[in-house]
């Protein structure tokens, strides 16, 4: 079985390599699309103990910018003699890499599909020990931005990213679906490790604009009753500048939808293991992620809610007005996007993140004179599951896999969906 690993000297041979774009072109990874202005060229550095490092980001448009991306090109590895196919190897592999706390595959082409495995395993920064495999998923498309956009041109292929934490060695393994008798599905072209640190923020950058709340603590109510029927008191948000993005990081100026009709509801899919505190950091690392390796513009998601409640400012653009966002294929005009932190297809989200949805829900519809627990007609942007042009009905709080082929916001959040509907309505006094 053909696959894609992550070697020492592959490390070594890479590390003059760019930031993922096509690697026909030999243009630097991190092109930005016209209107955008956050390119970065790639460098090489020496690793730990003066042995050759991955690749890093020299300076440039992200210099300055807390946090780095480092870009590792996945090569199959050579077969033991040119009559031999390329097989898998399994050999354990402790690459000497610099810090990351988040992992994801690109590739050149947005179009390809990943019809296979990504797993990776990663050395913990402190105690030097390696974490089991983990899955990786490998669809993130479907959160992308609408076809016909120029934030959908401008993207890459790419994998969701998984939150490892602090890191100092990797190992990945990518392997194509077996599909006997028939030919095995060949892997995109142009696969490339990304290795993100989502850095700490500079200490303007820091105060959080309301506090975060630990583990169970419930969210505080607004004294005051909201100023309008049926919209729902603001609940305390998490300001972009609060979790520490960099704004020079994206695209400068905004998109805008007429209005927010529906919300979509994610999980970001990156895992479990992150402590609300770390909350931030994750959000910084999407974030990065999304913008660098992915090409997007800005974050993807509207909003962000973690496991604790705490509900944090996504895309720029402001909260009050209707961004379009790059959450929903197809669906992303007039809508918002939310995603809960963490993987919630076989873990329950806990009671407050799903407060948190009903509470937001409640205040940003309400904005625009949305009822949580009625329907709305959304014309499809072309969705993979809807033809383009198609107009179809939604909860005014959906989840992801209504408007696309999905598992997510997986379905142990997606069954929780009718509680938030009910009590966003409960906020706005219906």
């Amino acid at each position: 079985m053909r696959g894609y690993l992550v070697n020492p000297i592959g490390v070594a041979v890479s590390a003059a390599l760019a930031l993922p774009l096509s690697l026909s072109s030999g243009t630097p990874a991190t092109a930005a699309p016209a209107g955008g202005a956050r390119p970065a060229a790639p460098a090489a550095g020496p690793g730990p103990s003066g042995l050759p490092g991955p690749p890093g980001e020299p300076p440039g448009p992200t210099a300055g910018i807390p946090g780095s991306t480092h870009s590792i090109a996945l090569s199959p590895p050579a077969p033991a003699s040119r009559a031999a196919a390329p097989t898998l190897e399994h050999s354990l592999l402790r690459p000497q890499v610099a810090a990351f706390s988040l992992v994801g595959v690109v590739w050149a082409d947005p179009a390809a599909e990943l019809d296979g495995t990504v797993e990776v395993r990663t050395r913990r920064t402190g105690t030097g020990r390696w974490t089991r495999w983990q899955r990786v998923q490998t669809h993130q498309h479907d959160h992308g931005a609408d076809p016909g956009t120029a934030e959908h041109r401008a993207a890459r292929g790419a994998t969701v990213p998984l939150w490892t934490g602090p890191s100092r060695g990797v190992e990945v393994r990518v392997r194509p679906r077996a599909a006997e008798p028939f030919p095995t599905p060949p892997l995109p072209q142009g696969l490339r490790l990304e290795l993100v640190d989502p850095g700490r923020p500079g200490t303007a950058a820091r105060p959080e604009a309301e506090p975060a709340r630990a583990p169970g603590q419930p969210a505080a109510l607004p004294a005051a009753p909201a100023a309008k029927p049926f919209i729902g008191p603001r609940p305390r948000i998490v300001t972009r500048k609060g979790w520490g993005a960099s704004e020079s990081l994206r695209e400068t100026g905004f998109v805008y939808t007429k209005k927010v009709k529906a919300a979509f509801v994610h999980h970001s899919a990156t895992g479990n293991n992150y402590t609300c505190k770390q909350s931030p950091s994750v959000l910084r690392g999407i974030y990065r992620y999304h913008v660098v390796s992915s090409g997007w513009r800005d974050i993807g998601y509207n909003f962000a809610v973690d496991k604790c409640g705490n509900i944090y400012e996504g895309r720029a653009g402001g909260v009050t007005k209707a961004v379009r966002g790059a959450h929903t294929l197809g669906f992303n005009t007039d809508s918002m996007g939310i995603a809960v932190l963490g993987s919630y297809s076989r873990s329950t989200p806990p009671p407050a993140a799903v407060t948190a949805i009903a509470r937001l829900t409640a205040w940003k519809l309400g904005l625009f004179q949305g009822n949580p627990k009625g329907k709305v007609t959304l014309t499809s942007g072309g969705s993979g599951k809807y033809a383009k042009g198609r107009k179809i009905r939604f909860n005014v709080i959906s989840g992801h896999r209504d408007g696309f082929r999905t598992d997510c916001p997986g379905t142990r959040l997606y069954n929780k969906l009718s509680a938030a509907r009910s009590a966003a309505a409960g906020y706005q006094g219906r």
